[in-house]
């Protein structure tokens, strides 16, 4: 929802910042808010009024008539006021049909007044206007508001005005200086509900006494998706829920996951001990499952509303279906068990088997709560890759030991309700319908082209761009005789902003599909790289799409376009959508980004007026015209294109909210009739760009639209403009309509839907208002969402009887290749691995290092040497171990400058060099003359231990082959001098291994050495070495053929080189430290030895 309420207290604190800079002159309202934690002793110093005034007391939980109520205390001590409020505080209130608890209040001074003072001040934002209501006569008693106060409208985009005020609110007030003061402060309480984008602000009353205004008590909505323009100036805003229903913790946890993700994602618990929870994909269809549920009498068992949509990942799928089974399995069991309907249409772009692997990991997690709560699952879903997630669900159910029930689009979406609440059978075998892409084989571009000219004649669409035939009725169309033409024929050129490659690819899949000559997207608009050309296919042929980084650019060397797709986000839609709306050749912008603010939804609906150019969206999926063009994700992949039979034009119009129900209903319409013509959903945002009626009035004007389907929602009033066009004659087609929604009325506290424009403000904005007042209109409506298929099929059939519709004989679809990818993950092909790995995976919900997740490497604690025994050993080994580990790392990172290295390193670093460069040179000295002996070392040691040579023997063999002891010798360390580092690891190795003969054998051959000279030690690298050796064979983690496949791929050296990788960094971070220049060797330091004379 973007309109929230905000508290009383948040909304004076608002305006005491922002009202009098400009000029509002009103005092400020001084307050103190109350709740369980405050201590009232600091509340007085804090606000030391509190205890020289007389004060007013009422809760601040957006109660609505709180002095009818008796909610509020009034002239009270300080004292009175604390019996007052403990009197009240956490005991249940009933308001309505809503029983909550009173826990937050707001204190404020009396201010005393007579009634003549009082007044009344309204502001409030609609498609078109800002409305101000004001009367002269205020207070609790006001009575009938709209009947009683006087009107001004301020059209979206323009100015108020002092004297529009004077003359138009305030005729009742006399008194002149009064008026003016009071046109002051309606003027300024305008710009700064204007500024800060309140869509509501209610005073009653206003105080206006001989020498201040005063605000009394003031409700007030601020449009929540203006929060990344307003918040420096809102501050951190804390939206309470409605009264009668508690802020759990849960929900706010998933409000901040929907805040971090591009997807969407809400919960709203009704009913924590309730029976019937919902996991629900898609704002529309999570209002019907609603709906479907209280209809079968589970309103009082429904514990939760809410959605998941978007394409959320699978580690958010995860989260959110872990949150709603803790819920469910925290409350009491319940007699009859409880039901999970994991639900939802057919999705537009959300991989379903990607989310359903979220929600498997989450039952999984959860299954022994789920047994014990006798818990039955039912699932419904559809969309792309829904075959593989139904197989995975089904095979999980097997194994879950609770019923789990399974169905595809071959049963009807809300089926599962019935089923669940033991209203419906459940099928024992379900009739399921596999359907896929078709491939396109070698030669079968030119078969399309021939299937093409066969069956021109009978289904090619209307090519004509022109106007329809028009109705005489005019007035419903907000954009006057622009819309009422045809927006999309087979000729339609499109440019796409944004680089939405899957959606463009999805595009042309479609026109390519529906036998089109040319690809519908012939430019996209992405303004943050240069100019450059994007691959796509085109069939199995491969095409380039320009891409600019102005949109004038696109415009201008693109004649043909007159469509624009906006895939900007949230923040740019605007800006982009307003550049575009200067080009006049574009005449139908399509804006899918969700969260667009209202005024700036509605600044784009009164340009795009004046300009003729019709806006679909925001917040839409789009729309399709079968045969002709589709935006975006529309229709979702081709499987459910060709199953809903989208490649050609049928005889159904429909207009829906939203994008998710829309592809059910391409579904329902497929099934129930000769398909769809053209369908449009124009958006859940409050403001739609285009109105139902808009699109209703084209259809109406369409002679091939036979039949129109609209699917509406509960919230705004668009639905009675249709209802009175069916009375005037303006709609003579027949109309199938359903609102969704009903359930609202059947909860006690307010619900916000999915969708931010489906919350009714009065009855006339309820689902079952619109519903009736539809019906009493001439409209065909269902008794539910349930048997809408059933009402369409009915009346199709009436049409074909009548001769108004014949039907077409079904041609073949041509067919279409599968992208590789997605044909992999259906599982449909399979090819070798270009590599294998056995150590890390990135693919699930957390990175695992040989298969221990990354949260548990850190939360034990196991240390840079526990990742190198998983990483490098795949497997956790022993503390000991891995502290052998991370003491090699600390003895190997340096040994000076002067080491070759090194030396390297400091070099390329004062040649300006960057990082990487100068750590590789250095590391690329590593050999067996430096730093690279550890497996040379090992393997001579082991070798001559393995055969059983004596450590004389060992030494006489390697002196008589003239080879080097490799870890034998050092240049500057002697028996007499020993390496520190050498003695630290040798102790740390012989109390803590439990063997190490390798090691005792190497310091033997280091007796025998050192008799011949003092420098012939056991060196770092023998004692790493051999103690490495010691602790693959003696561990006990390592097989004896794991223990010498090691050694011999030369792991050991591998300490080493990590080891002095961190000491090369550190010389090129000193040296760049120093800012030391490029390194020249010093004449004085080289032998030239040059021929004396040139032979």
């Amino acid at each position: 929802m973007s309109a929230k309420a905000i508290t009383e207290a948040t909304g004076k604190d608002i305006l005491n910042r922002h009202l009098n800079q400009h000029g509002a002159g009103a005092a400020t309202c001084r307050f103190a808010t109350v709740n369980a934690e405050t201590e009232w002793s600091k509340l007085s110093i804090d606000h030391p009024w509190l205890l020289t005034t007389p004060l007013v007391v009422k809760p601040d939980q957006l109660i609505k008539r709180r002095g009818k109520l008796g909610l509020i205390g009034v002239k009270k001590t300080f004292d009175q006021v604390k019996q007052w409020v403990g009197e009240r505080l956490n005991k249940d209130q009933k308001i309505g049909n809503a029983v909550g608890k009173l826990r937050n209040f707001i204190i404020e001074p009396f201010i005393p007044h007579t009634e003549a003072e009082e007044m009344y001040v309204c502001i409030y934002s609609h498609r078109s206007a800002d409305t101000i209501l004001f009367y002269h006569q205020g207070g609790v008693d006001i009575g009938d508001v709209d009947a009683k106060a006087v009107k001004l409208e301020v059209p979206v985009d323009s100015a108020l005005s002092l004297a529009d005020v004077k003359t138009t609110l305030l005729k009742a007030v006399t008194d002149a200086s009064k008026k003016e003061r009071i046109a002051k402060f309606i003027y300024a309480l305008y710009q700064t509900f204007a500024d800060l984008y309140f869509t509501y602000l209610e005073i009653n009353p206003l105080v206006v006494t001989a020498d201040s205004l005063y605000i009394l008590d003031l409700a007030a909505k601020l449009d929540s998706t203006a929060d990344f323009i307003c918040r420096p100036k809102w501050g951190e805003i804390d939206y309470p829920p409605p009264f009668g229903r508690d802020a759990y913790p849960e929900e706010a946890y998933i409000a901040d996951l929907d805040a971090k993700s591009g997807a969407s994602l809400k919960l709203t618990i009704l009913n924590r001990n309730g029976r019937i929870w919902t996991m629900v994909a898609g704002g529309g269809a999570s209002v019907i499952y609603s709906d479907t549920i209280c209809d079968l009498g589970g309103a009082s068992e429904l514990a939760n509303y809410g959605e998941y949509s978007g394409a959320p990942s699978e580690q958010q799928t995860y989260e959110y279906a872990k949150t709603i089974l803790n819920l469910m399995t925290s409350s009491p069991k319940h007699p009859d068990g409880k039901v999970l309907i994991t639900g939802g249409g057919i999705a537009n772009f959300t991989n379903v088997a990607a989310t359903f692997q979220g929600i498997i990991t989450a039952l999984r997690e959860f299954q022994p709560k789920l047994v014990e709560h006798n818990v039955s699952i039912y699932v419904r879903r559809a969309g792309p890759n829904y075959q593989e997630g139904l197989r995975r669900m089904r095979d999980f159910g097997g194994t879950l030991g609770i019923p789990l029930h399974v169905f595809g689009p071959e049963t009807h979406m809300t089926a599962i309700c019935g089923m669940a609440l033991g209203k419906r059978p459940i099928p024992q075998v379900a009739s399921v319908e596999f359907s896929t892409a078709n491939f396109l084989l070698p030669g079968g571009q030119q078969a399309q082209a021939d299937l093409k000219a066969a069956t021109s004649d009978g289904l090619s669409p209307d090519e004509s761009d022109g106007v329809a035939n028009t109705n005489n009725h005019q007035q419903g169309n907000s954009n006057g005789s622009n819309l009422n033409r045809k927006f999309f024929s087979n000729t339609t050129k499109a440019i796409v902003w944004g680089m939405q490659q899957r959606a463009v690819q999805s595009m042309l899949d479609f026109d390519f599909i529906c036998r089109r000559d040319e690809p519908s997207v012939v430019a996209m608009v992405y303004p943050f790289t240069g100019d450059h050309k994007q691959k796509y296919y085109w069939g199995h042929k491969e095409i380039l799409i320009p891409v600019y980084k102005k949109m004038s650019d696109a415009i201008n060397k693109h004649k043909e376009v007159d469509v624009m797709v906006n895939f900007a986000s949230l923040r740019s839609a605007y800006d982009s959508t307003l550049e575009v709306l200067e080009f006049p050749q574009i005449r139908t912008v399509a804006i899918i980004a969700e969260g667009i603010p209202e005024n700036m939804t509605r600044k784009l609906i009164v340009e795009a007026n004046k300009k003729g150019v019709a806006i679909i969206g925001p917040a839409t999926v789009g729309g399709v015209k079968p045969g002709c063009f589709k935006i975006g994700n529309t229709g979702g992949m081709l499987d459910n294109i060709l199953h809903s039979k989208l490649y050609r034009p049928g005889s159904v119009a429909y207009v829906s909210r939203s994008g998710g129900m829309s592809n059910e209903l391409n579904n329902i319409i497929s099934k129930a009739t000769d398909g769809v013509i053209e369908g449009i959903a124009i958006g859940g945002d409050r403001y739609p760009g285009s109105t139902f009626m808009d699109h209703i009035l084209r259809y109406q004007a369409d002679p091939e639209t036979k039949l129109i389907v609209l699917l509406g929602e509960v919230g705004g009033t668009e639905e009675y403009d249709v209802c009175a066009a069916l009375k005037d004659g303006r709609i003579t087609k027949p109309l199938v309509a359903w609102c969704i929604g009903t359930c609202a009325s059947m909860f006690t506290s307010e619900v916000q839907f999915g969708h931010a424009g489906s919350c009714a403000n009065s009855d006339r904005e309820t689902a079952t208002s619109k519903n009736k007042a539809l019906q009493v209109a001439g409209a065909y409506v269902p008794d539910s969402f349930d048997t809408l298929g059933e009402l369409i099929h009915h009346v199709y059939g009436e049409l074909v009887k009548t001769g108004r519709i014949v039907p077409r004989e079904e041609v073949p679809p041509p067919t279409v290749p599968m992208d590789y990818s997605w044909a992999r993950e259906l599982g449909l092909i399979r090819k070798p691995a270009s590599f294998m790995t056995s150590i890390c995976d990135e693919r699930g919900q957390e990175l695992m290092y040989a298969g221990m997740p990354i949260s548990e490497v850190l939360n034990k604690d196991v240390g840079i040497g526990g990742v190198i025994s998983l990483l490098w050993f795949q497997r956790c080994l022993p503390s000991y171990v891995c502290k052998f580990f991370e003491m090699c790392l600390m003895v190997t990172a340096d040994h000076g400058p002067a080491v070759s290295g090194a030396h390297n390193t400091i070099v390329c670093a004062r040649a300006g060099k960057d990082l990487v460069s100068s750590v590789v040179s250095g590391l690329l000295t590593i050999g067996d003359r430096f730093g690279g002996a550890l497996d040379g070392s090992a393997r001579q040691f082991s070798e001559a231990y393995d055969t059983n040579l004596h450590p004389m023997e060992f030494v006489n063999k390697m002196r008589k082959e003239g080879k080097l002891i490799l870890g034998i010798g050092h240049r500057v360390k002697s028996i007499n001098n020993p390496d520190v580092r050498v003695k630290i690891i040798k102790e740390f190795v012989m109390e803590n291994f439990p063997q190490c003969p390798l090691l005792k054998y190497a310091l033997e051959v280091e007796k025998i050495t050192t008799n011949k000279k003092p420098n012939l030690i056991l060196n770092v690298d023998g004692v790493i070495a051999t103690a490495f050796v010691d602790m693959l064979r003696n561990s006990g983690s390592f097989t004896s053929e794991e223990a010498q496949e090691y050694i011999n791929v030369g792991a050991i050296n591998s300490l080493f080189v990590l080891g002095r990788s961190i000491g090369f960094i550190g010389h090129y971070m000193d040296q760049k430290r120093l800012k030391q220049g490029l390194y020249r060797h010093p004449w004085d330091d080289i032998s030239y030895v040059i021929p004396e004379q040139y032979n």
